[in-house]
């Protein structure tokens, strides 16, 4: 299984971050404008459009609001295990790092799912510091 471990910093405290994130149905009109197009909430799960246009079915795993943290896993495609999780740490009052961890098989998708993940990112850091 390959492991696929990323970080930035954000100019936005981290409660703000968070709220956005926490919004599990919102990715593309709060967390990540222009990397994912629409999001759709189904029960205990999402359906995911991204801007490449794929569509991926997420099952929510988690969202805890102690943490700042959210887990999903989604399958489909050529992935036969995805699982992910997303989590905000504040640095400063005004500065947070957002750490996205995603576990996948087979382990050569990792480099296509490290280069999703810094295009989500970069998408994170753009929505949040702009608003």
């Amino acid at each position: 299984m390959a492991s696929v471990h990323k970080s930035i910093t954000i100019d936005t405290p981290a409660a703000r971050v968070w709220d956005a994130m926490r919004d599990v149905g919102a990715l593309h009109t709060r967390l990540v404008v222009g990397f994912v197009t629409d999001c759709k909430l189904e029960s205990g799960a999402r359906e995911v459009t991204f801007a490449n246009g794929m569509k991926v079915r997420e099952v929510i795993v988690d969202v805890d609001d102690q943490r700042h943290r959210v887990v999903w896993s989604a399958t489909g495609g050529r992935l036969t295990h995805h699982n992910a999780s997303a989590q905000v740490f504040a640095l400063t009052d005004n500065t947070c790092e957002v750490r996205w961890i995603a576990d996948l098989i087979p382990d050569e998708m990792a480099s296509g799912m490290a280069g999703m993940i810094d295009q989500g990112l970069a998408a994170m850091k753009r929505t949040l510091e702009s608003t």
